[in-house]
């Protein structure tokens, strides 16, 4: 299991992770909360799709499982806000995760979501490479935890998700998460309708998604961000 190095930076009232792999940072050092509830939340329409009293199961793939602070929003709004008997199915695709140390120290910084937290650290130390099976809430949430390169998993996975996350380190560092050969992956496991979010907005991400068969919208970024992108998948490719 080869975990992230990192480093912990001084910002404002605390300390928070920076990748030295990558030479970029985890979440927006300004509101890394914030922008997850604009871009993710709101651009994937969670509140309203998690307020549906039909909805038995709803999965959800993130590229790049970081810090894990999407997960933990993701899901305080699941036990909000969905059925009390549905199940989130939550895939979260990380090569190099961080270490138990690292990610206790990270989820510190959201005490808010301390009872999802505590339940995935209890089980986080079993860590290992390939795929991890984490159950919290009762059952209620499920996290696959897939550490390993994102094109030894897609291939190899056979759920259909009903929204994207697509958060890996920008695409002018981390290339090989944001490549064609993705976005066809992404396509692949998608159905008409399925929807996606990303903080990015650059011209590759944008074509290759279309490319891909997803429709795209561009959006006013999160705070110093000036755009981000959006949409969902058609089925057809241009």
């Amino acid at each position: 299991m080869q975990f992230a190095n990192i480093e912990w930076r001084e910002n404002k009232e605390a300390h928070q992770p920076y990748s030295i792999d990558f030479n970029d940072v985890y979440f927006n050092t300004d509101d890394g909360l914030a922008e997850t509830e604009y871009v993710f939340i709101a651009h994937n329409q969670l509140q309203q799709r998690f307020s549906n009293p039909n909805l038995s199961n709803f999965t959800m793939i993130e590229t790049g499982f970081g810090t894990g602070l999407n997960f933990l929003v993701v899901s305080a709004l699941w036990l909000q806000l969905a059925p009390r008997d549905a199940t989130l199915h939550y895939i979260g695709i990380e090569k190099m995760p961080l270490s138990p140390a690292d990610l206790t120290r990270a989820q510190a910084l959201w005490p808010q979501f301390t009872d999802i937290s505590q339940a995935l650290i209890k089980q986080y130390s079993t860590l290992k490479t390939g795929i991890n099976h984490f159950s919290i809430a009762a059952g209620h949430i499920q996290l696959d935890l897939q550490a390993d390169d994102i094109m030894l998993v897609l291939p190899q996975l056979s759920h259909i998700a009903d929204a994207w996350l697509p958060d890996g380190f920008a695409p002018a560092k981390n290339t090989a998460m944001w490549s064609s050969e993705v976005f066809a992956q992404m396509a692949r496991h998608s159905k008409i309708g399925t929807t996606f979010a990303t903080f990015t907005s650059a011209g590759q991400v944008k074509r290759g998604l279309q490319a891909a068969g997803f429709e795209v919208s561009k959006h006013k970024g999160f705070g110093k961000k000036r755009e981000m992108l959006s949409g969902l998948f058609n089925g057809w490719v241009l």
